[in-house]
């Protein structure tokens, strides 16, 4: 018996694969296991659109609040600032202001500024309002991801659907309060702005109409504990929520929650130098356009840290803090679309698609005993080591199965043994040709070796491709192949090898060597 690198490697990939594969071969508590899609498990299916013309607006806000604040740093005196969906202007009071101003305008990306005397407009050139509105999509996708991955849900799937949509697959969410709340965490533009009370008209907000908010540059918000109680707040905001570095739950003194926060460099500055300018005012912390609370500045707050107060639970207070983290979203998103696969569905998918994986399975490994005897049954041990090695693999890396993914399984089983099948039938080609064993088995794997690369590789990039360019379903689809491309590559080639390598004097002392190779005669 001649032991050699190749049965070593085998073994160990055996014992690998049965290791990693027990957690999802018998669902385990303990360790890592390959999930479920929403196919086979059942979940929520959902269709977003997202307003992109709304991030446009944001867009233009964000560059108002921008401008405010250079001017009061530098102390430049601005009249009249304003904003609308497309454009901001305003009017220099001091002639000398105009070329610092100018050269902080010109640092806008996308910006166009026109100037009349001291009076300036800006608006976003066309191309940078189609990037902004494709980016404001782009945005929304990674962050309902992110607020996704922090709710706890196993691998959910959120891809771009045509230009402005978004295609939500979530699976395991079984409740109706599981949906409830998946939904409200995604559609959740979770906008925090900072913003002042103005002071002088705020008395009067009981009697006072949007358009008359609007001609003091305010608009009136809700208080969120009551929304009888209104506040007139300026419009553009002292900093937002895209200087916010991290937020987590709290509690105050009275053991309620209660969200805390802290601010980048940047925000930390500006709310540094606006606290210190307005002692005796009201801040509004302001969330979707509520306002959650207005407390008095005492003095100059530093350090770019707050709280956010209000009348929720500890549940609700950990996924407002998981959608301020994980950022806001530049464009609202509204339901286009909602279907609840039933977990029924998926058992049926399941237990059809093990009834194809076995009865294949079991039909391979008798055709390959009854043509190539003895040599058949070392290509069955190399099958059923590549799957427990492809359930491996994808219980590691916490792949998630799929009803295509299980589609893909089926399939490896086929291009596993395909490989041996080539192998076998050059050994036997070899023998009839009368070489000895040792020369039919070592040039019977050299020819055959172009062959089997040259299909398994063209099938790999195959995969790749539909890997990265599919979304969903194909995704599953190209995962299992892939891993089953490179499982197969290392168990039908090194690992077969390797056992007639090990069996080479023991299938020379036989009566008949040709009997293990089907051969008759």
């Amino acid at each position: 018996m001649k032991l050699n690198y190749r049965i070593v490697i085998f073994a160990l990939a055996i014992v690998f694969g049965v290791a990693f594969s027990i957690p999802s071969l018998f669902q385990t508590q303990e360790g890592k296991k390959v999930t479920l899609g929403l196919d086979l498990q059942g979940g929520l299916h959902m269709l977003l659109g997202v307003k992109t013309d709304e991030a446009t607006k944001s867009r233009i806000k964000s560059i108002a609040a921008s401008i405010k604040h250079f001017a009061e740093r530098k102390d430049i005196l601005i009249d009249a600032l304003s904003f609308n969906a497309t454009t901001v202007s305003f009017e220099i009071l001091d002639n000398d202001d105009l070329k610092a101003m100018q050269d902080f305008l010109s640092k806008i990306d996308g910006a166009k500024v026109s100037l009349n005397g001291l009076k300036i407009s800006l608006s976003l050139t066309p191309k940078e309002i189609i990037k902004t509105k494709k980016q404001s999509v782009d945005q929304a996708i990674e962050t309902i991801r992110n607020r996704l991955d922090q709710f706890g849900l196993s691998e959910p799937v959120v891809a771009r659907q045509g230009k402005e949509k978004i295609l939500v697959e979530l699976a395991g969410i079984k409740t109706q309060a599981e949906e409830q709340r998946a939904r409200k965490l995604i559609s959740r533009a979770a906008k925090l702005e900072m913003m002042a009370v103005d002071e002088a008209r705020n008395a009067r907000v009981s009697t006072m109409s949007d358009a008359d908010a609007a001609e003091y540059g305010d608009i009136i918000l809700p208080d969120i504990k009551d929304a009888n109680h209104k506040y007139l707040i300026h419009e553009i905001p002292i900093l937002d929520g895209g200087m916010l570095t991290n937020a987590a739950v709290g509690f105050d003194k009275n053991n309620r929650p209660l969200i805390t926060f802290t601010l980048n460099a940047e925000g930390a500055d500006i709310f540094g130098d606006f606290t210190g300018k307005n002692v005796g005012k009201r801040l509004a912390i302001v969330l979707d356009g509520k306002v959650y609370s207005a407390p008095n500045i005492n003095e100059r707050i530093g350090g770019g840290s707050g709280q956010i107060s209000g009348n929720y639970t500890v549940m609700e207070a950990k996924d407002l803090a998981i959608a301020l983290r994980s950022g806001a979203l530049l464009a609202p998103i509204y339901l286009m679309e909602k279907r609840s696969v039933g977990p029924s569905l998926g058992a049926d998918s399941i237990k059809a698609s093990m009834i194809a994986l076995i009865g294949g399975f079991v039909l391979v490994i008798i055709f390959m005993v009854f043509y190539y005897r003895l040599a058949g049954l070392i290509a069955n041990i190399a099958l059923i080591a590549n799957l427990f090695l492809l359930l491996a693999v994808m219980s590691l890396f916490g792949a998630t199965l799929t009803l295509p993914g299980m589609a893909g399984i089926v399939l490896t089983v086929g291009m596993a043994v395909d490989a041996n099948v080539i192998i076998s039938e050059r050994i036997r080609e070899l023998i009839y040709e009368g070489k000895s064993m040792h020369k039919a088995i070592e040039d019977g794997y050299a020819n055959a070796m172009s062959a089997i690369l040259d299909a398994n590789i063209t099938t790999l990039i195959a995969s790749v491709v539909l890997y990265v360019y599919g979304t969903g379903a194909i995704k599953g689809f190209a995962i299992t192949m892939s891993i089953g491309i490179l499982a197969s590559m290392l168990t039908a080639i090194l690992g077969t090898h390797g056992i007639y390598q090990m069996l080479e004097e023991k299938i020379k002392r036989s009566k008949n060597h040709k009997l293990w190779f089907g051969i008759k005669g």
